[in-house]
């Protein structure tokens, strides 16, 4: 893994950084290390540093100033969904984005009317309401809470072990 998760002082995770930003931060006196690997670092004449860092704590708390939702975008809607076509199934093909009700039949941009969808059932279902193309959703579209966008995202950046370790999820 090259990323190392970052923590805020209050345990709340913050972002991933490359492991030689989470090395640099530490020896700035920034950061401390909570989970490291047993991988060792080295100096240029051998002798050994430190542990490569996986978790990294702030010494100081950042505030942070939450949104109230999660912003709709593409990337967001994918997430949501778990890179899944919402009518196969399939993770497979490259995935677009379908309005459940067309646009052409006033339908909105917004995650309660947008889900994924691969190219070929994009293309089937067309300009029409999945009912009249005899096709169905697997799950419905939602607003995502920032709760359930946070686990999501973290499972998809492969780090929820590392946070359920900590009690931090």
């Amino acid at each position: 893994m090259q990323n190392c998760v970052v923590l805020n002082g209050d345990f709340s995770f913050l972002n991933m950084v490359h492991w030689k930003r989470a090395v640099k931060l530490c020896y700035q006196g920034k950061t401390e290390v909570v989970k490291s690997s047993d991988e060792k670092l080295r100096c240029g004449d051998g002798t050994v540093i430190m542990n490569k860092p996986l978790v990294i704590k702030l010494i100081k708390v950042i505030r942070m100033v939450y949104k109230n939702r999660v912003p709709y975008s593409k990337k967001n809607v994918f997430i949501r969904d778990g890179f899944a076509c919402m009518y196969c199934g399939s993770k497979k093909h490259r995935l677009t984005i379908d309005h459940v009700i067309p646009l052409s039949q006033k339908g909105k941009t917004n995650f309660d009317n947008c889900v994924a969808s691969c190219s070929a059932c994009n293309h089937w279902k067309g300009n029409r309401k999945p009912s009249e193309a005899g096709m169905y959703l697997l799950r419905q579209p939602h607003s995502p809470t920032i709760n359930e966008f946070f686990i999501l995202k973290c499972k998809q950046l492969k780090i929820h072990e590392y946070l359920k370790e900590l009690n931090i999820y």
